[in-house]
């Protein structure tokens, strides 16, 4: 006994064999849908905090100013949501007060937020096309399964990605030691400084720190972005086998859809040899073609070819003229004009008028002889 194996299955990228074709237009399109794109999420955070620490850079001085207000008006209010009684102090509607805080804060921090909201969105557009899809929030058995949790927490995408999460902090760790080494003087003139000029020196100083951990994040974000794209493509790398099975789904098998070609070209030749009996003549080559031909002044201004056929097809057009004394006529040059310029159904061009009329008027003739002969033997 022998068995047969297909060695394709025992291959590292399963059945189909190894990926070596390029991924399709439709593949592309199905990975957007269902949110697969080739997109670096870091780039987004890199960008959106440098865009932020440069509004703050920018309105430093608007933002402290409008801080200290707070301060100010809460001093100010203080008095009047505290009451003074037998020495305690009793603190009334202090909620109101917070929440006016915490709004005025909002306020003033908006704008800062609405930057970064924007930028993220303009980096996600600069990456990938637009497009709403509400498939990857669909739940999937998948995300539930603790088997394929504990395969994708030791997946080789886990470990690049906890490799870059690595990098990142020792790189973050390096800028920001360097940075405060530079200036771990200056903490010690906070002392000399009043409230305000402390408080602004340290803002600035936190400021430029961001700016400088931001940039160095971005030079990092771009070689995840690169690294993000090359895996992408090598993800949507498809079989040979996979593209075939593709072009079957989208296109149709080639033997289905032969078969319903073929099944049509039945349906509308019995209907073209249902046809043949009402013809007024046929019109052959005598051997390679045969044109039906009906005229019926009510229904068109001139004759309407109802079936036509070349060899085989032309000799059963015949045959079932033959069977309902259809007259054949021979004339090759007009049963040639006829076959390769007119369609089924269509109408005898003009050029060919008086040859089809002659071919007619010679048929009718021949019909009126026929009709006397029965009348006298009658």
């Amino acid at each position: 006994m022998i068995l047969e194996y297909d060695l394709q299955f025992f291959g590292e990228d399963g059945p189909g064999g190894e990926k070596t074709e390029e991924p399709t237009s439709k593949k592309l399109n199905d990975a957007r849908k269902d949110g697969n794109v080739a997109k670096s999420q870091e780039i987004c955070n890199a960008v959106s905090l440098i865009a932020m620490f440069l509004t703050l850079r920018l309105a430093g001085l608007g933002i402290g100013e409008k801080f200290m207000e707070i301060f100010r008006y809460v001093f100010t209010v203080i008095p009047d949501y505290t009451k003074l009684i037998q020495g305690q102090i009793i603190i009334n509607e202090y909620t109101g007060l917070l929440r006016i805080i915490i709004l005025r804060m909002l306020l003033i921090l908006l704008p800062i937020m609405a930057v970064g909201v924007l930028v993220a969105f303009g980096t996600n557009k600069a990456q990938i096309k637009w497009m709403i899809t509400f498939k990857p929030l669909r739940p999937k058995a998948s995300k539930l399964s603790p088997a394929s949790g504990v395969k994708k927490l030791f997946s080789k995408k886990k470990l690049v990605d906890l490799a870059l999460s690595i990098a990142k902090l020792a790189v973050i760790f390096i800028v920001v030691w360097t940075y405060i080494k530079e200036r771990f003087g200056l903490v010690s003139l906070l002392y000399d400084m009043s409230i305000g000029a402390a408080i602004s020196t340290v803002c600035y100083t936190v400021i430029d720190l961001g700016l400088r951990i931001s940039f160095v994040y971005l030079l990092v974000a771009f070689l995840d972005l690169i690294y993000q794209r090359r895996k992408f493509h090598k993800d949507m790398m498809m079989t040979k086998q996979e593209v075939k099975d593709e072009y079957k789904n989208s296109e149709g098998d080639p033997q289905i859809k032969g078969k319903i070609k073929q099944k049509m070209m039945e349906a509308s030749r019995r209907r073209m040899m249902q046809a043949v009996p009402e013809a007024d003549v046929v019109i052959t080559n005598p051997t390679h073609f045969a044109v039906a031909l009906k005229y019926d002044a009510m229904v068109a201004d001139a004759p309407i070819v109802v079936a036509k056929g070349q060899d085989f097809l032309a000799q059963k057009i015949k045959e079932e003229a033959k069977a309902y004394d259809v007259e054949i006529v021979e004339n090759k040059a007009l049963a040639r004009m006829i076959y390769h310029n007119v369609d089924v159904g269509g109408k005898i061009p003009p050029e060919l008028y008086q040859a089809v009329a002659e071919v007619l008027a010679f048929v009718y003739n021949i019909k009126e002889q026929k009709g006397t002969s029965k009348r006298m033997m009658a």
